[in-house]
């Protein structure tokens, strides 16, 4: 099977399947490049076939790379909102002859490899607050019998001191 240009065969792809951005093809393109020159620093030798667990970790460094905090937002406005996606575009790829697979390559290869919240948006959140309560504070428990008149500090937080 003779490999088709990258432009063309995206062309062909976008004609019929308009799911993705054509940025979403360039992105995993490149990402597979990415992934290729890792396993070369890693220490192995000669480049072999990309396997799509993968490839899903090489997408993963190259898009917090590229896009830091915004990944996720940028994935999503080129269409691409789960792992799954990448495969489709990977296969898409396949079936226009850009990329070439093994026989024992398919799309349940990308199937549950990492949610994109935990990935792409969950690294870039500021921790939670901890509360601190100082020793000479005893915990408040919230069943102390309260005069006529007087509410619990746990009714004022909850009601915004609004009752």
């Amino acid at each position: 099977m003779q490999k088709v240009k990258f432009e063309e065969g995206v062309e062909k792809i976008l004609d019929k399947d308009t799911r993705y951005t054509r940025d979403a093809y360039l992105f995993v393109r490149e990402g597979l490049d990415f992934t290729v020159k890792l396993q070369k620093k890693s220490g192995q030798a000669a480049p072999r076939h990309v396997t799509g667990q993968e490839l899903l970790e090489g997408l993963r460094r190259y898009a917090l790379q590229q896009f830091g905090p915004m990944t996720k937002t940028v994935l999503s406005y080129w269409g691409v909102n789960r792992c799954e996606d990448f495969g489709e575009i990977v296969f898409n790829m396949v079936d226009s002859s850009i990329l070439g697979k093994h026989e024992r390559d398919s799309r349940d290869d990308f199937k549950g490899g990492y949610d994109f919240d935990e990935v792409f948006v969950k690294p870039y959140q500021p921790p939670r607050p901890r509360r601190v309560r100082h020793a000479d504070t005893p915990p408040r428990s919230g069943t102390e019998r309260l005069g006529d008149g007087q509410r619990s500090a746990d009714a004022t937080e909850l009601s915004g001191g609004a009752n």
